[in-house]
């Protein structure tokens, strides 16, 4: 316990509780929703702009948000406009943005930067002005998400309906793909690019195993994201292995865990059911 005491990993505990409730906020509304392709494309599109940013000399998050919020828009706009399967849009993006990073990466001039880092995560490394930036973009979401709960709700489960309610649906969607793009760029510190998606995606399976309330969800994604970083910090810090993989094996085994004890409690009600 005494690595507490470090002021990287304060600033490791103080970013997985950050990320943590913009995953669950955002993760929820993106498996309701059915969004998880598109937000892979958008997580892989932002490594172009972490390549650019290595080259120009600047910081390559910003960089990197600008990539992800570009393609999150252009992929609706390519497939809405211009006939263009949204599959397809999004595979061309993925691609895109992975080859320019790379193409960046090697023009890079002196040391080539710590790859690694990006694609499988190190939230060691974070700081503490990384904090005080994830920090205000999670409290714009969360105010956001308290002032819209209702919208963000109907929008998510029936766009439709949602409509014939005159509920600014496409407000939403916009502020929320906005919002995809802030907390991919967020977590990739935490979980990296390769791993990303399932930070975003299986907290939301887990609870939806027992609970369909959107909201519970949330809480839910929220607290069981949290604990598997906390889990993943203190086994990256005694194995010395990518953070963001032990928190991907927690959650997982989380998840299988879940499935098991269901299972288990259906099989015991039918073999009573049969007696």
């Amino acid at each position: 316990m005494d690595i507490l005491q470090y002021t990287f990993f304060q600033n490791a505990l103080i970013g997985s509780l950050l990320i943590a409730v913009a995953c669950g906020i955002v993760g929820t509304y993106i498996v309701v929703r059915r969004l998880v392709l598109i937000s892979g494309g958008i997580t892989h599109a932002s490594f172009g702009g972490i390549g650019l940013g290595f080259y120009l000399g600047i910081n390559p998050f910003l960089t990197a948000l600008g990539f992800a919020v570009v393609s999150a828009f252009g992929v609706k706009w390519v497939s809405r406009s211009q006939q263009v399967r949204e599959d397809s849009a999004i595979a061309a993006v993925w691609s895109l943005g992975m080859a320019v990073g790379a193409v960046f990466m090697v023009m890079t001039p002196g040391y080539a930067p710590n790859l690694s880092s990006y694609l499988f995560g190190n939230i060691l490394t974070i700081t503490r002005m990384d904090i005080v930036v994830a920090a205000i973009a999670v409290a714009a979401l969360c105010v956001f998400f308290a002032i819209r709960r209702r919208e963000i709700v109907y929008s998510a489960f029936d766009r439709d309906f949602a409509l014939t309610q005159r509920i600014p649906v496409k407000v939403i969607e916009n502020v929320m793909t906005v919002f995809i793009a802030v907390t991919i760029v967020l977590s990739i510190r935490l979980a990296g690019i390769m791993l990303l998606m399932s930070l975003l995606t299986v907290p939301q399976m887990t609870v939806n195993l027992f609970t369909s309330d959107y909201c519970k969800i949330v809480v839910g994604s929220i607290v069981l994201g949290f604990l598997s970083c906390l889990g993943g910090l203190f086994l990256s810090y005694i194995y010395n292995i990518p953070t963001g993989a032990f928190i991907i094996i927690l959650l997982l085994f989380c998840f299988m865990a879940a499935k098991t004890v269901l299972w288990l409690k259906r099989k015991k009600i039918n073999s009573r059911m049969s007696v």
